[in-house]
């Protein structure tokens, strides 16, 4: 035989992703669940992904907000004061506070992200603009209406709240990290794109878990405990609102924190676009997953919602009738409402905050007599909400201060999890509950049902001394297809060996087109051979010689000065925030090949996992996740690491997998799973002797560093005398 044997004979599989991948601008569907039982369990995983791909699990050391409030204006029937603190260590939250005359006694808090309206805090509509929507209805005074970020804030106080308005990162005072980076970036720089001291967006950032999302999700975090810890302020009358990208900021808070007791994440959750910003996507964050279904986490809490004539045109049909359903089934109705006023464009206009007035005082306990109206109010200026000065000086911004809040958030991460190193059976436990849950985000998946599995032979060849088949096996739920080859020896022992290669299923033969020696060693001694081709090798590979670089979603910036054109954007998130990366994607092959060893008719009473020659990465990763589908590994890792790679296209690019420990860490949480071990030189990675120690299971790890001509043998033979 000159050339291995071909399942699809030079068809592509029918494999789902090989289709388009998914984008922002996708359908994103929420099937509410049946019963209680079952919402928790899923509520629980969907939670445990926001956290995981915003870096916040664990959450970062809180650290002294370092609170300075100042510069305070008297409007007579309202104050507004100045503030900045710390929400990480030199990494600043800015905003202004605004509070009733008479502040004292406990007021219900209310957070106020503004969104991506022009200027931020600052913004302020031109008068052409206001007459407009005055003239539309949309709003009632020329003065105040010209700025609705602070129509609310002041409506809010003068009905009694404690409300902090505060910036997005790149806004108005927040300036560290710039606007064009934190919500334009386009392109990566070389510069920031290295293996320490690395910057937003690069290959490194997104391996640590690191995003603009994600330190604007804590930054909401830290504004709840400032605003909490305040003298006047009720820590059990907690609420938020924004709209557009203050509503994504509302969403997410409300699905995380559970301190805040009423959201209106206004004009953004949608079954349509799930947010179009830099600011708004973190890799992982929305696979499987969408902003309905986020924002049911706030469930059974008293939740608003709006729709206007942007992506929420259709909430009334497509979103919020699930809401209410899942309202329903929690028991709570009434505790969904739903503004829908679509005459308008995308807006936080005077109909939209007086539906937010009569909730936040009904929720919120405030008790004013309804209707509550607004009245006008004396905006203030730019300088009259500006933080800094010459007492309160703006604090360094650019390159440096971005990679110091990185350096300072992966300090944190790694002490912290470091501190969970196993060194007992209840430490291995906990170990697992937190970097062992971590794992199942960013890989994915488990090992699927046999019932989920549907084998096809294509063809079937009596050799001397085994049976070869091919065909193609089918994960239906998944729509995933992969081709493979079975090797059964007429001799079989009961034991099967899973063949993981760079090359797939091909590197079963040498370039001579025979069996490689190492696989015919486990034919003579019995055991039978699965290869397969995992999703983008052999016979994935038709109209191509070699996958080199993965796809990503097309996502433009539009730029029109000082012409107009569309830049790529090369963020990750935007591609595998809603599309698991390649890397993940052949570890759920691996697992289902597993499951198909287990499925069939003569099942297996050992069944080991071979991944060598390049092949060693994959199979650690599928042991972390393999439980007993498999009772032996031997691994190749050729000193492979996520945490030095430098393109965000690299085949093997996983997002957030530097960050739990590597590789090494997907065998220390197979323990007590017997393991032969390549490629990692003279000694055995920490994590990995550490979690054997703990599992009483040390001896059940072989390290092997002798001659790679050899090395395949050696794991063979060691398999076979598993």
């Amino acid at each position: 035989m000159t050339n291995p044997p071909l399942a699809l004979r030079g068809e592509l599989p029918g494999d789902r992703r090989l289709e388009a991948l998914n984008h922002l601008d996708g359908h994103f569907p929420f099937n509410p669940p049946v019963s209680l039982d079952q919402w928790q369990q899923r509520a629980q995983q969907v939670r445990r992904r926001l956290l995981v791909s915003l870096g916040l699990w664990p959450m970062p050391t809180k650290t002294p907000l370092n609170a300075v409030i100042h510069g305070r204006v008297d409007r007579a029937d309202y104050l507004v004061e100045k503030v900045y603190f710390e929400s990480m260590p030199g990494f600043f939250v800015t905003g202004n506070l605004y509070r009733p005359q008479e502040s004292v006694g406990n007021h219900p808090g209310v957070l106020s992200p503004h969104g991506h309206w022009p200027g931020g805090r600052f913004h302020e509509k031109t008068e052409v603009e206001i007459r407009k929507e005055f003239e539309q209805g949309a709003e009632q005074f020329f003065e105040g209406g010209r700025s609705p970020l602070q129509a609310r804030c002041v409506q809010l106080a003068r009905m009694g709240c404690v409300v902090f308005h505060y910036d997005m990162i790149g806004y108005a005072d927040s300036a560290q990290l710039s606007l064009d980076l934190a919500h334009l970036f386009a392109k990566q720089l070389s510069e920031m794109n290295t293996l320490k001291n690395w910057g937003l967006y690069s290959a490194q950032a997104e391996a640590h878990a690191q995003s603009v999302m994600g330190l604007q999700t804590y930054n909401c975090i830290r504004a709840l405990d400032f605003i909490s810890e305040l003298p006047d302020v009720d820590p059990d009358r907690l609420a938020m609102t924004g709209a557009s990208g203050g509503g994504t900021q509302t969403l997410i808070t409300g699905a995380l924190d559970p301190r805040l007791a009423v959201c209106f994440p206004a004009v953004m959750p949608s079954t349509g676009m799930q947010g179009g910003c830099t600011c708004e996507n973190a890799c992982g964050l929305r696979i499987g997953t969408g902003n309905i279904e986020i924002t049911a986490l706030f469930a059974p809490k008293p939740l608003l919602l709006s729709s206007a004539d942007d992506w929420t045109i259709d909430l009334g049909e497509q979103g919020f009738p699930e809401l209410r359903q899942h309202y329903e089934m929690m028991g709570a109705r009434d505790n969904v409402e739903l503004v829908d006023r679509t005459e308008f464009k995308h807006n936080y206009n005077s109909v939209s905050r007086h539906a937010m007035y009569r909730w936040f005082n009904r929720h919120l306990k405030i008790g004013l007599t309804e209707p509550i109206e607004e009245r006008d109010y004396q905006r203030l200026t730019c300088a009259e909400m500006s933080v800094w000065d010459d007492q309160h000086p703006q604090p360094a911004a650019g390159a440096e201060a971005e990679r110091n809040v990185l350096q300072w958030w992966h300090e944190d991460s790694k002490k912290q999890l470091d501190g969970l190193a196993p060194h007992d059976s209840s430490s291995l436990a906990r170990y697992r509950e937190v970097v062992g849950e971590a794992w199942k985000v960013l890989l994915g998946r488990g090992v699927p049902a046999s019932s989920d599995l549907e084998t096809q032979v294509t063809d079937q060849q009596q050799r001397d001394g085994y049976r070869m088949e091919s065909g193609v096996l089918r994960n239906r739920p998944h729509g995933e297809e992969l081709p493979f080859t079975y090797l059964s020896p007429a001799n079989w022992n009961g034991q099967t060996t899973v063949w993981l290669d760079a090359q797939g299923k091909a590197g079963l033969w040498g370039c001579d087109g025979k069996l490689r020696s190492s696989v015919q060693q486990l034919l003579e001694a019995g055991a039978a051979v699965l290869g397969v081709d995992l999703f983008c090798q052999g016979e994935f590979l038709v109209e191509q010689k070699a996958f080199e670089q993965t796809r990503q979603v097309e996502f433009t910036l539009e730029i029109k000065n000082p012409r107009q054109l569309e830049i790529l954007r090369e963020a990750a998130a935007y591609t595998f925030g809603y599309n698991h990366p390649v890397f993940a994607q052949r570890v759920h092959d691996v697992l289902t090949a597993l499951a198909m060893i287990r499925s069939r008719q003569e099942m297996p009473q050992r069944t080991a996992l071979l991944g060598l020659r390049g092949a060693g990465h994959w199979a650690a990763a599928a042991c972390a996740l393999a439980g007993n589908s498999i009772d032996a590994a031997a691994i190749d890792t050729q000193g492979f690491r996520f945490g030095q790679l430098l393109d965000i296209r690299d085949p093997d690019f996983l997002p957030g997998a530097a960050k739990y420990g590597d590789l090494p860490t997907t065998l220390a949480l197979a323990a007590p799973l017997p393991v032969w071990l390549a490629g990692e030189e003279d000694s055995l990675p920490a994590s990995i002797a550490a979690a054997y120690q703990a599992a009483g299971a040390l001896e059940q790890v072989e390290l092997w560093s002798g001659d790679a001509a050899e090395r395949d043998r050696a794991a063979v033979d060691w398999v076979l005398q598993r």
